[in-house]
């Protein structure tokens, strides 16, 4: 009686193709949770710096690493001049700025770059919010962050004036002649009535969207292996 075989002959194109997607889609998940670890190793971070004093920043430049994440505390003075508002940044739905003033310590001639918070747009963009600067002594206590910043932007220009898209430290140095520790302190203390809010968020690593990605990246890798079979096993009559 005749019948049929099942047999398994795959072509070469077929074979490049699915070896290449699934190493493809195995270096994209095993990518994907070397980000998660690192999420959860920064998150580590801030949960130990959070439970230590505050640390002080020396007269001379930093590396930024050494100091990520700490708080610290610093005395200085504002540089109201120098301030510049970080656009597109929202607070509870609500669109404004961050504002962003140097301090000079005054322990050092090299100044610290301080975003001292948020404060709300108003309904005319072409007027900036009238923000208060303390003329005197200051301590602060912050969180130091790294200060590259970007956010989406449509246009190319990163800055207009004092109000900038995306901020870059060389390029501040550059036209404010300062030069500047490389990293950002979010102040957390208050020091004057300035009308700015200073609530910082810290969410958990967010390394369980990295490690949701890497499930699907393995599973597209399983799933082409079996599409690659399945196309591949061909019906054969053994009469």
């Amino acid at each position: 009686m005749p019948g049929f075989l099942q047999q398994f002959r795959p072509s070469l194109w077929s074979t490049i193709v699915t070896i290449f997607a699934i190493v493809l889609f195995l270096k994209l998940g095993f990518w994907q949770l070397s980000r998660a670890e690192e999420k959860d190793d920064r998150f580590l971070l801030l949960e130990r710096y959070a439970q230590q004093p505050p640390v002080t920043i020396p007269e001379s430049l930093v590396n930024l690493d050494d100091y990520l994440y700490r708080r610290v505390e610093v005395d200085g003075y504002f540089d109201p001049e120098q301030s510049i508002f970080l656009d597109n940044k929202i607070h509870h739905g609500v669109a404004g700025y961050h504002v962003l003033t140097p301090l000079r310590p005054v322990n050092s001639s090299i100044d610290i770059l301080i975003n001292r918070g948020w404060v709300a747009g108003g309904n005319d963009r072409s007027v900036l919010p009238d923000i208060r600067t303390p003329d005197g002594l200051v301590h602060l206590v912050g969180i130091v962050v790294s200060p590259s910043i970007r956010t989406l932007s449509l246009s190319n220009d990163n800055f207009a004036g004092s109000v900038w898209q995306n901020f870059d430290l060389d390029s501040y140095q550059s036209m404010t002649g300062l030069t500047l520790q490389p990293l950002l302190l979010l102040q957390q203390n208050d020091v004057a009535d300035d009308g700015l809010v200073r609530q910082w968020e810290t969410p958990d690593s967010g390394s369980s969207r990295n490690t949701g990605y890497a499930f699907q990246w393995f599973s597209f890798a399983a799933v082409a292996l079996i599409i690659y079979i399945v196309l591949n096993v061909k019906r054969k009559n053994n009469a």
